[in-house]
Protein backbone atom coordinates (compact mmCIF):
# COMPACT_ATOMS: atom_id res chain seq x y z
CA UNK A 1 0.00 0.00 0.00
CA UNK A 2 1.53 3.16 -0.85
CA UNK A 3 1.42 6.16 1.34
CA UNK A 4 -1.91 8.03 0.12
CA UNK A 5 -3.42 4.69 0.37
CA UNK A 6 -2.56 4.13 3.97
CA UNK A 7 -3.11 7.46 5.09
CA UNK A 8 -6.40 7.34 3.27
CA UNK A 9 -7.43 4.39 4.96
CA UNK A 10 -6.52 5.10 9.02
CA UNK A 11 -8.45 8.52 8.27
CA UNK A 12 -11.35 6.25 6.50
CA UNK A 13 -11.10 4.17 9.81
CA UNK A 14 -11.23 7.14 12.18
CA UNK A 15 -14.33 8.75 10.51
CA UNK A 16 -16.04 5.30 10.56
CA UNK A 17 -15.23 5.22 14.17
CA UNK A 18 -17.77 7.95 14.41
CA UNK A 19 -20.28 6.65 12.03
CA UNK A 20 -18.91 9.08 9.57
CA UNK A 21 -19.42 6.35 6.80
CA UNK A 22 -19.29 9.63 3.57
CA UNK A 23 -16.68 9.61 1.33
CA UNK A 24 -14.17 12.12 1.01
CA UNK A 25 -11.78 13.36 -1.54
CA UNK A 26 -8.09 13.75 -1.29
CA UNK A 27 -8.76 17.89 -1.27
CA UNK A 28 -11.69 17.72 1.24
CA UNK A 29 -11.71 19.03 4.42
CA UNK A 30 -11.66 16.91 7.34
CA UNK A 31 -11.18 19.37 10.00
CA UNK A 32 -11.29 22.77 10.01
CA UNK A 33 -14.02 23.78 7.64
CA UNK A 34 -16.31 19.98 7.65
CA UNK A 35 -15.60 19.16 11.25
CA UNK A 36 -15.72 16.15 10.40
CA UNK A 37 -12.77 14.62 12.94
CA UNK A 38 -12.61 15.83 16.56
CA UNK A 39 -10.18 16.74 18.38
CA UNK A 40 -9.21 13.39 19.79
CA UNK A 41 -9.64 12.00 16.51
CA UNK A 42 -6.52 14.84 15.65
CA UNK A 43 -4.90 13.87 18.48
CA UNK A 44 -4.67 9.79 16.92
CA UNK A 45 -3.66 11.38 13.09
CA UNK A 46 -0.97 13.20 14.88
CA UNK A 47 0.59 10.04 16.70
CA UNK A 48 0.08 8.15 13.34
CA UNK A 49 2.04 10.86 11.37
CA UNK A 50 4.97 10.82 14.45
CA UNK A 51 5.22 6.89 14.26
CA UNK A 52 4.64 5.82 10.61
CA UNK A 53 6.34 8.70 9.27
CA UNK A 54 8.92 10.41 11.66
CA UNK A 55 7.25 13.35 11.18
CA UNK A 56 8.27 15.49 14.38
CA UNK A 57 5.30 17.97 15.53
CA UNK A 58 7.16 18.69 18.79
CA UNK A 59 9.95 20.57 16.53
CA UNK A 60 7.89 22.46 13.53
CA UNK A 61 4.96 22.78 15.23
CA UNK A 62 1.52 21.74 15.14
CA UNK A 63 -1.01 23.73 12.46
CA UNK A 64 -4.21 21.66 11.91
CA UNK A 65 -4.69 23.48 8.75
CA UNK A 66 -1.47 21.02 7.45
CA UNK A 67 -2.82 18.00 8.50
CA UNK A 68 -6.67 19.14 7.00
CA UNK A 69 -6.78 17.20 3.80
CA UNK A 70 -5.03 14.05 2.46
CA UNK A 71 -3.34 16.29 0.05
CA UNK A 72 -2.09 18.21 2.80
CA UNK A 73 -1.08 15.41 4.94
CA UNK A 74 1.12 14.10 1.74
CA UNK A 75 3.09 17.33 1.90
CA UNK A 76 4.20 16.79 5.04
CA UNK A 77 5.23 13.05 4.60
CA UNK A 78 6.91 14.65 1.41
CA UNK A 79 9.21 17.10 3.58
CA UNK A 80 9.41 14.78 6.71
CA UNK A 81 13.22 12.80 7.43
CA UNK A 82 13.06 10.08 5.80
Amino acid sequence: MNDRATVRAFLKDLLLKRGDTDEFADTDSLIVLRGRLASVDVLELVVFLEEQYKIDFGEQGFDQNRVDTVDEIMVLIKEAPS
